[in-house]
C-alpha cells in the first residue's frame, strides 16, 4: 500500500470517528437501546474505523504504536460477527472515551502527513 493510501485511511478512521462522536454528542447510553437509528449508526461508524485500521500497511502501523491497532481491528471484528449481541455500553465507552484521543491522535499523524 503506497503512502498515499495510508494517508487516505488514516483521514477515514478519524472522519467517521468524528462522526461518530458528534452524533453521540447530547444524548445517552440510554438511548443507544430506544433509539434505532442512533444505535445502527454508532456501531456502523465504529465499524468502519476498525475497516480502515485493517487496511492502513503494517508498515504505517508499525511507525504509530501509540495507536491501539489491534483493539481497534479487534472491536470491528466484534461488531461484524457478534452483531447480534453488541454491547451498548462497551459501544458507548468506545465512542465516548476512546474515539476522542484516537481522533486528536489521528489529527496530529495527519497533520505531520501533510507537513
Amino acid at each position: 500500500m503506497s503512502r498515499h493510501e495510508d494517508v487516505v485511511r488514516l483521514g477515514h478512521m478519524r472522519d467517521y470517528a468524528r462522526e461518530a462522536v458528534q452524533m453521540a454528542s447530547g444524548c445517552t447510553i440510554a438511548d443507544l437501546p430506544k433509539n434505532r437509528m442512533l444505535n445502527l449508526a454508532l456501531v456502523r461508524l465504529v465499524e468502519i474505523v476498525g475497516e480502515a485500521a485493517n487496511q492502513v500497511s503494517d508498515a504505517r502501523r508499525s511507525l504509530h504504536p501509540e495507536i491501539p491497532w489491534a483493539e481497534i481491528r479487534g472491536m470491528r471484528n466484534r461488531i461484524v460477527h457478534g452483531y447480534d449481541n453488541i454491547n451498548f455500553r462497551i459501544l458507548w465507552d468506545v465512542v465516548q472515551l476512546d474515539l476522542p484521543p484516537l481522533i486528536d491522535t489521528l489529527e496530529r499523524i495527519l497533520g505531520e502527513a501533510s507537513a
